[in-house]
């Protein structure tokens, strides 16, 4: 691989990130030992924010894969493709990561199918490799290269979760909703937003986590409060705003909707 070819996985401006403790300085002491990394935690919560940032502090490339059900191995090592001049290999994302040196990072992982996750496991123990089977080649990752992946807990089941054998080849790292204090000030840097606004749309989020098990399967995400906020920013109304980015996204159930509804109005009522 050139130069060129590395340098457009580079994240050229830093992504902003707000750390919540000490997961910069962990993140940082596992890439130092290229330790295959897992980060859990609710949707929103700042997971590949968290990813984006540290390839950017660390100087990676960073290839990121959104893992789907229909997600085969061949969408991540590769596959033949025909063309004019006959049959030609094409590298998958986790492929021309080994290559060249990169974070490769797969995205909710848990929604991959499991035949097709087991194509990672070589890469993640002492032997760094990756099989191509069908190209006969077998691949030494680059000693830069580090695979960090995704996923969230609460949508454990029997169908959807990581094996043991899997699992057991990652270090961990648990990520949460942000305190009122930090989600504040992460959105008054994210969107701009004024700080009193930024505090009653924190509360409302904050409201409805209370509701998680309760008739919501997932509380408002960090990230849906940052759409707020920047729809307030554009001149929306604020009750408008929230339930257009808070309450109607994440239920279609009337009593959920109404019970949120009235918290907004509560919240935003001057």
């Amino acid at each position: 691989m050139t130069n060129m070819d590395t340098e457009q996985y580079r994240i050229e401006s830093e992504p902003f990130y707000e750390p919540q403790g000490n997961e910069v300085d962990l993140y940082t002491a596992a890439y130092a030992s290229r330790l295959p990394m897992m980060v859990k935690g609710p949707t929103g919560c700042g997971k590949s924010r968290f990813i984006e940032h540290m390839a950017w502090k660390l100087g990676k490339p960073l290839i990121t894969v959104a893992c789907n059900e229909d997600m085969t191995a061949s969408d991540l090592v590769g596959r033949y493709l025909l063309d004019a001049n006959g049959t030609r290999w094409l590298d998958g994302p986790l492929t021309v990561a080994a290559r060249i040196g990169a974070i490769c990072y797969l995205d909710e992982i848990v929604e991959a199918r499991q035949d097709t996750t087991v194509v990672i496991h070589p890469l993640t123990d002492h032997r760094r490799t990756l099989p191509l089977d069908k190209k006969g080649e077998l691949v030494e990752a680059h000693p830069d290269f580090q695979l960090v992946i995704s996923y969230n807990p609460g949508y454990q089941s029997l169908m959807k979760d990581l094996k043991q054998s899997t699992k057991q080849r990652f270090v961990a790292l648990d990520f949460d909703y942000a305190g009122a204090e930090l989600e504040v000030e992460i959105l008054v840097k994210e969107t701009g937003i004024d700080k009193a606004v930024a505090e009653k749309l924190v509360k409302v989020g904050h409201n409805a986590r209370n509701l998680k098990g309760h008739g919501l399967d997932e509380g408002i995400s960090t990230r849906l409060l940052v759409y707020a906020a920047n729809l307030i920013k554009g001149g929306i109304g604020a009750r408008d705003a929230c339930r257009m980015a808070l309450v109607r996204p994440i239920t279609d159930d009337a009593d959920i909707r109404s019970t949120l509804d009235h918290a907004i109005d509560a919240v935003f009522e001057d």
